[in-house]
Parts: C-alpha cells; sequence; structure tokens
C-alpha cells in the first residue's frame, strides 16, 4: 500500500488501539468520578431523609433543586462553552479557558446567591431559612462543578475524582456537626461548606485561580453557544422546579419528599445524568474531531447502555424488602417506594435522550439542541403537573416517565437530522490517542 493510500485508509490498527485505550482511560475515569458525586449525592440524601423525616426533606428537596436551576445557569454559561470548545486543546489555552470560566461560575454564584439570601429572609420560616443558607454557599458549590467540567475537558478525570473525594471526605464532619442542630439550614451550610473545601483545593489542582474579573469577556466570546445553552439548561432544571412547587401546591410537601425519595433510590443514575456533560460531551467532541463516521455509534451505545442499567436498577430495587428499606431512608421509604417503578422508566428515557444530547452538542446544533430541550421541558411540567391533579405523587411520576421516553424520541431525530445535513465527514489521516 502506498503512503497516500495508507493516509485515506483511516487509521493503522496500533494507532487505533491506542486511541481506544485513550477513550476508554477517560471514559473509566468518569465512571469513577460520577460514582463519587453519586455517592456524595446519596449520602446527603439519605442522611437528611432519616434525620428529618418526609416534611422537612420537602423543604430540603426544594433547596437542592432550586440549586439544580442555578448550577445550570452557570454550566450554560460557563463551563458548558468550555467543554465544547476546549477539550483536547494544547495545555496553556485550556488553563487560561478554565481560568475565565470558573471566574464566570463563581461570578454567577455570587449574583444569584445574593438574591437567594433576601428572598430567604422575605419567605421566613424553615423554607426560608434553607434559601438564606443556600445563597450563603452557593458561590463554592458552582466553583466545585466548575473545576469538575474543566478538568475534563483537558481528559484529567482522575483529578476530578480526587476533588470529589475530597468533597466526601469533607461532607462526613459537616453533616454530623449538622445533625447536632437538627435543622434544614444546618444540612444546606454543611452542605454547601464541604464543598467550598473541595473547590479550594480544586484551585490547587488547576494550577490557576478562578478569574472573576475576566468571566465579562468570557461571557461575550462565548455568547453564541452560552446564551442557547443557559435557556436550554434552565428549561430543564426550571422544569424540574417548577413540578416540584407544583406538586407540591397540589398534593402537599410530603409528596414532593416522596418523589425525592425515589430519585435517592436512583441515584446513581440520576447523578450520572446530572453530570453527563463532564464527560460525554467532550469524549463525544473527540470521536467528532478523530473518527466523525463513529458519532452516532457512539451516541446510541451511550444512550442505551444508561437506560438498560437504569431498568435493571430498577428491577433490583422491586427485590429490597420494606426492612431494609427503612434503614435507608426512614419514614420516606413507604411513600418513595411506590414509585421506583415509573421513576425507572423515566430515568431510562432521560439516558436514551442523553445519548443523543451528547451527540447534538458535540455537533454545535445549539439551535436544535435547544428545540429539543424546550420541548422536553413543556412535556416534563405538563407531566408531572397533569399526573398530579389525576393522581398525586404517583400519578405525577408515570406522567414524568411518559414525558422522558417521548421527549428521547424527538433528541434522536433532530441528531439523525443534524448528521445528514452536515457535510461528508472526513476520515483524519492521523487521529490522535
Amino acid at each position: 500500500m502506498t503512503t497516500e493510500e495508507e493516509k485515506t485508509a483511516g487509521p493503522t490498527g496500533p494507532v487505533r488501539s491506542a486511541g481506544r485505550r485513550a477513550t476508554a482511560g477517560r471514559l473509566t475515569w468518569g465512571l469513577a468520578d460520577q460514582a463519587a458525586s453519586s455517592l456524595t449525592n446519596f449520602a446527603v440524601g439519605l442522611y437528611v431523609a432519616r434525620s428529618l423525616g418526609l416534611g422537612a426533606f420537602g423543604v430540603f428537596s426544594l433547596a437542592w433543586l432550586t440549586y439544580g436551576v442555578v448550577l445550570n445557569v452557570a454550566r450554560g454559561l460557563a463551563t458548558d462553552p468550555l467543554v465544547v470548545r476546549f477539550s483536547g486543546v494544547a495545555e496553556g489555552v485550556w488553563r487560561a479557558a478554565a481560568g475565565r470560566a470558573s471566574g464566570a461560575a463563581l461570578g454567577v454564584g455570587t449574583v444569584l446567591g445574593a438574591v437567594s439570601v433576601p428572598a430567604g429572609l422575605g419567605l421566613g420560616g424553615p423554607v426560608g431559612s434553607a434559601f438564606v443558607c443556600l445563597g450563603v454557599v452557593l458561590p463554592g458549590l458552582l466553583l466545585q462543578d466548575a473545576w469538575r467540567f474543566a478538568f475534563f475537558a483537558a481528559g484529567a478525570g482522575r483529578k476530578a475524582f480526587v476533588n470529589d473525594l475530597v468533597w466526601g471526605l469533607a461532607l462526613v464532619p459537616a453533616l454530623l456537626a449538622a445533625a447536632r442542630v437538627g435543622t434544614v439550614a444546618a444540612f444546606v451550610l454543611a452542605w454547601g461548606a464541604s464543598a467550598a473545601v473541595a473547590a479550594g483545593y480544586g484551585c490547587l489542582q488547576c494550577g490557576t485561580p478562578p478569574r472573576p474579573a475576566r468571566a465579562p469577556g468570557w461571557l461575550r466570546e462565548q455568547r453564541d453557544l452560552g446564551l442557547r445553552y443557559l435557556v436550554e439548561n434552565v428549561s430543564l432544571s426550571g422544569a424540574a422546579q417548577l413540578r416540584a412547587y407544583g406538586l407540591g401546591a397540589i398534593a402537599g410537601v410530603g409528596a414532593v419528599g416522596a418523589v425525592r425519595g425515589a430519585e435517592l433510590l436512583l441515584g446513581p443514575f440520576l447523578a450520572v445524568l446530572m453530570g453527563l456533560s463532564l464527560v460525554t460531551v467532550a469524549e463525544a467532541a473527540r470521536v467528532l474531531r478523530r473518527a466523525p463516521h463513529r458519532l452516532a455509534r457512539f451516541c446510541f451505545l451511550l444512550g442505551g447502555g444508561q437506560a438498560l442499567a437504569a431498568l435493571l436498577w430498577g428491577a433490583a430495587l422491586l427485590l429490597v424488602p420494606d426492612r431494609a428499606g427503612e434503614l435507608l431512608l426512614g419514614g420516606v421509604w413507604a411513600a418513595a417506594a411506590q414509585l421506583v417503578v415509573p421513576a425507572a422508566v423515566g430515568v431510562a428515557g432521560a439516558g436514551l435522550g442523553t445519548g443523543a444530547a451528547a451527540g447534538l452538542r458535540a455537533l454545535a446544533a445549539a439551535r436544535r439542541s435547544l428545540r429539543c430541550q424546550l420541548f422536553a421541558s413543556v412535556c416534563y411540567v405538563g407531566g408531572g403537573l397533569g399526573g398530579a391533579a389525576a393522581g398525586g405523587a404517583l400519578g405525577s411520576a408515570w406522567g414524568v416517565a411518559a414525558a422522558t421516553v417521548v421527549s428521547s424520541g424527538v433528541w434522536w431525530l433532530e441528531l439523525r437530522s443534524a448528521l445528514r445535513h452536515r457535510p461528508p465527514f472526513p476520515r483524519p489521516a492521523n487521529p490522535l490517542p
């Protein structure tokens, strides 16, 4: 075979094997990091549920969901563009971008935290106290998440994993101290303060501090993606928050606690879905650069594998005896156990859709992904609240399950269309490992 023929025939066996090993290594660290993150979130939820009971756990869940909205604001404006545009670049370029993106995330946390504090003071009571404390800890929470995105963009998943371990270790004494106080506010402070410890360690790992003074420039440069990702992300988390508030108004705060309890039982997969872009978007972007003809297959295996794993986990949960469930969730178990089947179906549908979503993000098809997410959010709120009106927490869970399955189909139709309308993918002569 001539040199020119070798170039056009695609990667050689050793190069392809090295590339696969590198991809497998990054995904392995991604799974390890998500396992650490899942364990942290799972431990917090279980400890609060057992310590406070169903009603107070519902209040904590409202603060948790509000944090999810703010987190997605920061990701859309700051770290989603970082992953899409600065994955696999030179170290100096990555380091400069990481400092600016983390500074933008820190700025978002500071501004929205300053809004949460007076809002909580105005609300008063346990809910108000929880939101005051949430406002105090938001900057640290968002900075810690920004470092995780930055490390995965650099292909350094091990650093993200270590950072989450630091958070988990700091969380242990913080939760013990919160349990002595016994209030929702104390648990919110414990959760956020331990994240701030990990955020500080992330500065040392990255070798550069967050640069909030340069955040305005970052937001201007990334606005073509950032604004669309902002709307997309906020529509997702905002839909969850609207569903929670609506469910609380229709069926009571206890129903919110029951739904959150069922989500905790499926926690490993929900945590992976929440932080999916840390691994999959960066990896899909690498596939697009080095072997673009394999992008669709990568996305299908990614989404299908998650959906299957979620269904298997849901089936295993059905075999858990009530006594063991009560040891996990205390008084929340009885209500949460009734929602396992629809919750598992919903997570499986969402998992299937995230494969297509990763492909659209890697293609920088922000308009298509925005359309999909807006459609999914409307379906989520409509199914969740319509189901709540018809059948309380159980009806809401089945409404959300149906919405996620339908939305997953829309994501895949858009990815298929995006791939069909792109120019033919050239095969790279020498893909990097």
